[in-house]
């Protein structure tokens, strides 16, 4: 099946989508003994792709895997570097399956970092539209003071007329010239946090990410990896689902509860809302609204089927 030659490649775990793109910019990468095009539609079972002189072949369906790392201080995040820095990839010489990093960390950053071989997985996290919060424990010069907290909470502009989203900041400790705070967004602009520190005018003296979504760092050593547990996969995938999305399960994506009407026929039953507003002034509750959406079934009618009956938004006030 033919699909755009970024895509392709991702999710063959050679290249992400943004170095692919970069790669056709720079002529590295050709279709059929010509340059490949940005988005251009490609099959590696039928189409000869070539990358950086090494031709990319249709592979069978291979096992996804998805690894935490503890990325410590002095390696850059990339899959390769021309300049012979460190890379977070010679942490992970033990791992059978190429894998590559979901977003980066600056060489200077230290913390938790995802990997994947799962193009789509990496792709639902990195989208804007995901939302997945990420939470940074940052040391900053000269002592954060409220009103800066403040303007960084509601949003500051951090240069090329790019202004952030409301972040939640806390300000852990101060102790002499410095600040321990933390940090909290749901974008993934480039240095971000340094940026919009220094938009404050705070140093960032430190910068460690301790958790993406529901995942946590937790005890895991600067250097070391483990693999997340199908739990963990699940609960990313969730945290990062479009609002209407269903939630993902154990077994796949979740359905309605169910439980059994007359006759063993199942009824679904859908959750019920409560909301109540508080009358401070007259210190009592002024309106209570009940909401529940349910179906069920009725008994058999004489030619033994079921009389489906509806109930939907039932409200009333008390």
């Amino acid at each position: 099946m033919r699909e755009r030659i970024q895509k392709v490649l991702t999710t063959a775990g050679v290249l992400s989508r943004r170095k692919t793109e970069e790669y056709i910019k720079q002529g590295k990468i050709t279709v059929n003994g010509r340059p490949a095009e940005i988005g251009q539609a490609v099959d590696l079972a039928r189409d000869v792709v070539v990358v950086d002189g090494q031709r990319v072949y249709a592979q069978k369906r291979k096992e996804k895997i998805y690894i935490m790392m503890n990325k410590p201080r002095g390696y850059v995040t990339t899959t390769s570097d021309e300049l012979g820095r460190r890379s977070v990839m010679d942490l992970l010489q033990d791992v059978d399956e190429r894998v590559y990093p979901i977003g980066r960390l600056d060489k200077n950053s230290e913390g938790l970092l995802l990997f994947t071989n799962d193009g789509d997985f990496a792709n639902r996290l990195m989208h804007p539209k995901s939302l997945v919060a990420k939470t940074y424990r940052v040391t900053v010069r000269p002592k954060m003071t409220e009103a800066q907290a403040v303007q960084l909470s509601v949003g500051v502009d951090i240069g090329e007329g790019e202004m952030t989203q409301p972040a939640n900041v806390v300000i852990l400790e101060s102790n002499g010239d410095k600040s321990s705070v933390q940090i909290t967004i749901t974008e993934g602009k480039n240095r971000q946090i340094r940026r919009m520190c220094e938009a404050v005018g705070l140093e960032v003296a430190r910068l460690r990410r301790i958790s993406e979504g529901p995942l946590k760092l937790g005890m895991l050593q600067p250097g070391q990896w483990r693999e997340l547990k199908k739990s963990e996969v699940i609960a990313l995938k969730n945290a990062s689902r479009a609002k209407d999305a269903p939630l993902e399960g154990l077994n796949g994506p979740d359905t309605p509860t169910k439980a059994m009407g007359s006759f063993g026929k199942e009824k679904t039953k859908k959750k019920k809302i409560y909301t109540k507003n508080y009358d401070r002034q007259d210190n009592n509750y002024n309106k209570r609204t009940y909401t529940k959406s349910f179906d069920k079934f009725d008994r058999m009618d004489n030619d033994n089927n079921y009389n489906k009956k509806s109930y939907n938004n039932k409200s009333y006030k008390k």
